[in-house]
């Protein structure tokens, strides 16, 4: 349904001069098919009438729906911000003042008279019934409007309902009511789709709610189905792809894990069963691998590339800040090393002498393991046998960067992993190509993190609370939205605050300081010293989002949470409550406070379960975040919902997949068909989708 054929402007559509194409722009809406594409945001029922005489004085306000004659105008205020006030009447006698608050445009329309439909919420105020939040049609503005349910647009200065809804009428005579149908008709038949011209027209010109409804599902399902066709050819031709069988054995593995002072829990078992599957197999692995903060994924990941060395293969480990590579290099020294997998280091800060001799054993064969950060998927690095990609923090890559790393290899399997739980419907369409692994336990002993809410100025309570866990020889984090302070925005920043911090509130105790401008090594000197206990209270931005394990921090202050996203603030919770002892997250937000922002800080609150956070996180901010791209084109989807039209998603997979199946031509670029899909998609065709 992504009408990229009606490419002519708004302006073409009679009515529509310069300043209201002007204003069609500020929406969005540029063509015809944008146009066409502008569905209401909400549904009027003017079915029933709602006179005037019959708003009773006592309601805080009501809905009118009537016919009335303007009286008389006047005016309202000083003169140089004056406002229309229009006088009407209804037959019967009931009378009301509108108030025109920035549509003093009225009074040339709404004169002494002239008799129009009015529709609004009224309040008695000051003896009248009065109102600002009014609609009015006069005849011959009227639009069609099948049974009287009137759609809403959103709006902006310049348009009017009753002009949108002319537009609207206009391109739909003109244009949407001859559009052919794309879905083939076996599908139409059994899902009971309209056709795309019905749709079009029963979401701008319903006749019912149930016709809303059915328009709605028909558009909903075609989006969908053109995205689920991408995902499938994605998925099936990677399932075509054949290399010989590896050698394969899980002796290291076990050795490992036999030596871990802890038990698997029983998801890590089943991942890690899954992913050797996956290695053993003749066809190559795109894997989703995603869990829980702390979660121990990690652990699963390396315990993989340790099947994968001891087979013969190199394996790569890319994470997206130089802290977080050398946190998991560190680790698995720690734990490879000693089995004798050879590991390697490289980022941008490996340089000249050392980074040639490094690269040139990678070249050759001598290295298994490399962690690094994106200096892995630069021109001059090679491997000797490239088998398994691993990424962490998958979402913190461009698509492009990851498939410039794998293909550095011939058919490497591919493990991507993240802390960010995928809500459901994301997990069908963006990553719908991939297999998905869930580590959802955490290890025994772990306590949930005690979460509260702290409005900013009553931050002496929560310093009280930390100074007493520092001195029961615990460690706590403080986190800042900004580095330094900023004449724009009125928010505590890191450096400022760390020198109060550590002068006046902790005097006596050890403070430090981290943020993204210092250098990559002095960094990790701080992180390391954190993680040693030379450091108790870690002044921070949200740097330290991913990548610290310190065990022995139990409190996470962060200020002006307000600023931070769900996901965020889970990940930075994340960073305590990593060891047996009882953990604590302090919220401290400023006013005023968003709606959006009261439901995010409740939400953390309320729950641990980062599962359902991902599912509220995709409700508040839509899929480009959590998909890990951030532009707003993203998924741009006109009709569907990806918060509540998973039964829809499922539908249209079924179907692109069977389709994919029936005739598998349609998996050649060439295939005409395939290139209008192509053609009509919205951007996240060609490169939201991972694995390639």
């Amino acid at each position: 349904m992504f009408l990229r054929e009606l490419r002519h402007p708004v302006s073409n559509l009679k009515g529509v001069g310069p300043a209201t194409a002007l204003a069609f722009k500020s929406v969005g809406v540029a063509t015809i098919a944008d146009l066409l594409l502008y569905f209401p945001r909400d549904y009027e029922d003017r079915s029933l009438p709602r006179p005037l005489s019959l708003v009773s004085r006592d309601a805080e306000s009501a809905v009118v729906n009537t016919t009335v004659v303007v009286e008389r105008q006047a005016w309202v205020g000083r003169r140089s911000g004056r406002t229309l006030k229009v006088i009407v009447r209804e037959i019967d006698g009931g009378r009301a003042s509108l108030v025109c608050f920035g549509r003093n445009y009225l009074g040339k329309t709404l004169l002494p008279g002239e008799r129009f439909s009015l529709f609004g919420s009224f309040t008695w105020r000051y003896g009248e019934l009065t109102s600002s939040n009014f609609e009015v049609e006069l005849s011959s503005e009227r639009a069609p409007s099948a049974n009287n349910i009137v759609p809403i647009y959103p709006l902006t200065e310049g348009l009017s309902q009753a002009g949108v809804r002319k537009a609207v009428a206009r391109a739909l005579a003109e244009y949407g009511d001859h559009l052919a149908d794309e879905l083939p008709r076996e599908i139409m038949t059994r899902r009971l789709l309209l056709g795309k011209a019905a749709g079009l027209r029963g979401l701008h010109v319903p006749d019912s709610a149930e016709g809303v409804e059915r328009a709605r599902f028909t558009l909903a399902y075609e989006e969908l189905f053109y995205l689920q066709l991408i995902v499938g050819r994605r998925t099936l031709r990677r399932r075509a792809l054949v290399r010989p069988r590896r050698a394969f054995s899980t002796l290291l593995q076990e050795k490992l894990v036999t030596r871990l002072p802890f038990a698997l829990t029983a998801d890590q078992r089943t991942a890690l069963d899954e992913i050797n599957r996956d290695l053993a197999s003749d066809r190559p692995m795109a894997r989703l691998l995603q869990g829980e903060v702390g979660s121990g994924k990690t652990l699963v990941s390396l315990l993989s590339a340790l099947a994968a060395a001891e087979s013969g293969l190199q394996v790569a480990l890319m994470a997206p800040t130089e802290l977080l590579a050398r946190q998991h290099a560190e680790t698995a020294a720690g734990l490879l090393a000693p089995l004798g997998v050879r590991l390697a280091f490289l980022s941008g800060n490996v340089k000249d002498a050392s980074r040639s001799r490094l690269l040139e054993a990678l070249r050759a064969g001598e290295i298994d393991l490399v962690v690094g950060t994106h200096a892995l998927f630069a021109r001059g690095v090679a491997f000797r046998r490239l088998g398994l990609v691993i990424v962490d923090e998958q979402h913190r890559f461009g698509v492009a960067q990851r498939l410039a790393l794998v293909e550095k290899g011939e058919t490497p399997d591919l493990l991507l992993m993240t802390a960010t739980p995928i809500p459901r419907t994301l997990a069908l369409t963006v990553f719908g190509d991939l297999d998905v692994s869930t580590i959802r336990t955490l290890p025994a002993g772990r306590k949930p993190v005690a979460t509260h809410l702290a409005r900013e100025g009553n931050e002496q309570k929560v310093y009280d609370w930390v100074r007493s866990e520092i001195g029961r020889g615990r460690q706590a984090y403080f986190v800042y939205p900004i580095i330094r302070s900023s004449e724009s925005l009125n928010v505590k920043d890191a450096e400022s605050t760390f020198l109060h911090l550590r002068d006046t509130v902790f005097a006596g105790f050890r403070v430090a300081l981290c943020h993204s401008e210092l250098g990559e090594e002095e960094k990790a000197d701080v992180m390391r010293r954190f993680a040693e206990r030379q450091i108790d209270v870690l002044v921070a931005t949200s740097v330290v989002e991913v990548g610290v394990d310190a065990p022995n921090a139990t409190v996470m202050v962060v200020e002006h949470a307000e600023r931070f996203g769900l996901a965020a603030l889970h990940q930075l919770r994340g960073r305590v409550g990593r060891g047996s002892e009882r953990s604590y997250a302090f919220l401290v937000y400023g006013e005023p406070l968003s709606e959006e922002g009261k439901r995010r800080l409740k939400a953390v609150k309320e729950t641990n379960d980062g599962f359902k956070l991902s599912e509220e996180d995709l409700r508040l901010r839509g899929p480009g975040e959590l998909a890990g791209r951030r532009q707003s084109g993203y998924i741009k989807l006109s009709v569907a919902n990806l918060v509540t039209d998973l039964p829809i998603v499922k539908l249209a997979r079924e179907d692109a997949f069977d389709l994919l199946k029936k005739d598998p031509g349609l998996l050649a670029d060439e295939h005409a068909c395939v290139r209008e899909v192509l053609d009509r998609a919205p951007p996240f065709a060609d490169d939201a989708f991972e694995g390639g």
